[in-house]
């Protein structure tokens, strides 16, 4: 279960107002105590989420929220987090508290109306009726008022959550499997893969974006041959026929370029990710905007997670010197790490998002529909690199 990353899990959230007991159902969901329980409203004030597994479904995230009625000027910025977590919603539970008489549901009806917006499933889920024997007539006022079922529960006393798991499996948005490397590669191909020695990984492994491309050649059916770049020459000779694909880290995307045999076709591991977690199209168009840059441009470098930054990293570093080398001068660059991807992009030109290995495909496709609905291009780090280069790519 630990060992599943979070952006292949699927992301059930839960929302609803302080108090309704959405931690309580987290913890009956997972059948243990995952998440704090109290009585006094507002215990929940940043987003946490918990991995577990649910049988029939797998690996999951669960993501408990603040309470969307939270106040004052640290509730605002709450909300504004537990907003930010749709992003990469699957699946929402919208809590309603059967032990609160409360015939306005308008707060309820517009946090409703913004998940389906962003096409999430939204399960309607009534909580606490063990404390209101007329539960049933606000089960009813709930379906007439937001067209959706109604699961009737008590976390406390764990009823009727086998149902509420049930509802759960049966709303799992149904999703075409993307291959990262499917579209290039048949069985029994050979498959060079030029791996990066990255300060940012771990000593001793892999960085998910490699380890993920190797597990999906695997299931392709094709052979892996593996070396670092001080090592590509060498491997390349030790082969009796070039490869098919040769796929590089894309900081050496233009020396690997150099370096391959002329009928070996050329990718990267974070041009692979275009397509595997975003928007490859989308992409290239934003990549050849990179021509289109000023002096007076001012650029967003975007990371999906959170990690700090070392001596040459990709994002703060090397990207920022590569387009002072082609262009001459600085850019006014922002960064955004985690879930700090700002909500008005107006005053960007471009923005530059990282491969996206640590988000949802989910998060990434929403963060691409916010440019394309502001009109600002965006591309990734590795065409970002190939374009400057000059390097082609399949």
């Amino acid at each position: 279960m630990n060992t599943t990353p979070n952006s292949n899990r699927t992301h059930i959230a839960i929302f609803g107002r302080r108090n309704a007991g959405k931690s309580s159902i987290i913890n009956a969901i997972a059948n243990q105590d995952v998440a704090i329980v109290s009585d006094t409203a507002g215990t929940t004030t940043d987003p946490v989420k918990k991995a577990i597994e649910i049988n029939g479904i797998g690996a999951c995230a669960i993501v408990d929220t603040a309470g969307f009625d939270d106040e004052g000027e640290l509730g605002v910025l709450r909300i504004h987090k537990t907003r930010k977590i749709m992003e990469s919603t699957d699946i929402a539970l919208l809590v309603f508290d059967a032990s609160f008489i409360n015939n306005d549901y308008l707060l309820e009806l517009k946090w409703k109306n913004e998940l389906f917006g962003l096409e999430i499933p939204v399960i309607a889920v009534l909580n606490k009726i063990d404390l209101n024997d007329n539960y049933k007539n606000i089960e009813q006022n709930i379906k007439e008022m937001f067209d959706l079922e109604v699961i009737s529960i008590s976390a406390n006393n764990r009823f009727n959550i086998d149902n509420l798991i049930e509802a759960i499996k049966l709303s799992i948005p149904k999703t075409e499997e993307i291959s990262i490397t499917g579209h290039i590669i048949k069985e029994d191909d050979i498959v060079m893969l030029v791996m990066p020695q990255d300060i940012q990984a771990p000593k001793g492994r892999l960085i998910l974006p490699q380890v993920q491309t190797i597990r999906d050649i695997l299931d392709n059916k094709a052979v892996i041959i593996a070396s670092t770049f001080d090592k590509f020459e060498k491997a390349i000779r030790a082969l009796s026929k070039p490869p098919k694909v040769i796929i590089t880290d894309s900081q050496v995307f233009k020396e690997v370029e150099k370096l391959k045999p002329e009928e070996s076709l050329l990718t990267s591991f974070s041009v692979l990710f275009a397509r595997y977690k975003g928007n490859e199209e989308v992409y290239k168009r934003g990549a050849d905007f990179i021509d289109n840059l000023t002096k007076e441009s001012k650029l967003l470098i975007a990371e999906s997670c959170t990690h700090v930054p070392l001596e040459g990293d990709i994002g703060r570093v090397k990207i920022p010197n590569l387009l002072k080398k082609k262009f001459g001068f600085d850019f006014d660059i922002d960064y955004a790490v985690g879930n700090d991807f700002p909500d008005d992009l107006s005053k960007y030109d471009l923005v530059i998002h990282c491969g996206g290995c640590m988000g949802t495909r989910k998060h990434i496709l929403n963060r691409i529909r916010i440019c394309e609905e502001q009109n600002v291009p965006i591309t990734n780090y590795g065409m970002t690199i190939a374009k400057i280069n000059g390097v082609k790519y399949i």
